[in-house]
C-alpha cells in the first residue's frame, strides 16, 4: 500500500519513531538489537559502520544527510564470510549507472563523497538474507565519472 504522506520508506521509519543512529565518531559497530534503525551519515569527515553478525531478517536503512568531504562513508560486514549482493543505482544529474554486489568478494560499500557516492540524499538498505548474505539496495548520489561503491575490504 502506498504511503498516504508520499514519504519514502526511509523517512517513513523516522516518522514512525524508529531508532535513529547518528554518525558521530569515526567508527560504529551496529548490533542486532538495533535492527530496523535509520542510520545517518551525518559527519562530513566520514564514518565506518560495521554490520552485526548476520541474523536473518536484520536490516538497516542508511541515509546521507551531510555530504562526505573526507575519508569515506562506509558500511562493512562483520566477517569476511558475509558477502553483499544486490543493486545500487548511482545518479549523476540525469544519468543513472547501476552497480551490483557480486556475492563472492564484496564485503563493503565505500563511498567517497564524489565518484563512488555519499552525496546528500543517498539512501541504502542492508537486509540480512542468510548467515552469509546481505542484500543491498538503494540510490546513491554521485558526481563526476562514477565508479562502483562495492568494495572487497
Amino acid at each position: 500500500m502506498a504511503n498516504p504522506d508520499g514519504l519514502s520508506p526511509y523517512f517513513e521509519s523516522v516518522r514512525q519513531g524508529k531508532n535513529i543512529i547518528s554518525g558521530s565518531g569515526a567508527i560504529r559497530t551496529l548490533s542486532v538489537d538495533e535492527s530496523g534503525s535509520t542510520v545517518l551519515f551525518d559527519r562530513a569527515a566520514g564514518i565506518v559502520f560495521t554490520l552485526p553478525t548476520a541474523k536473518v531478517g536484520t536490516y538497516f536503512d542508511f541515509i546521507v544527510t551531510t555530504t562526505i568531504t573526507s575519508n569515506a562513508a562506509k558500511v562493512i560486514t562483520g566477517a569476511a564470510t558475509e558477502l553483499l549482493i544486490g543493486t545500487i543505482s548511482s545518479n549523476v544529474t540525469t544519468t543513472t549507472t547501476t552497480y551490483q554486489g557480486n556475492g563472492s568478494t564484496h564485503i563493503a560499500v565505500s563511498m567517497n563523497g564524489t565518484t563512488t557516492g555519499a552525496i546528500l540524499g543517498t539512501k541504502l538498505r542492508f537486509t540480512c538474507l542468510s548467515a552469509t548474505r546481505w542484500l543491498v539496495e538503494g540510490t546513491n548520489q554521485s558526481s563526476g565519472t562514477v565508479a562502483t561503491p562495492f568494495a572487497t575490504s
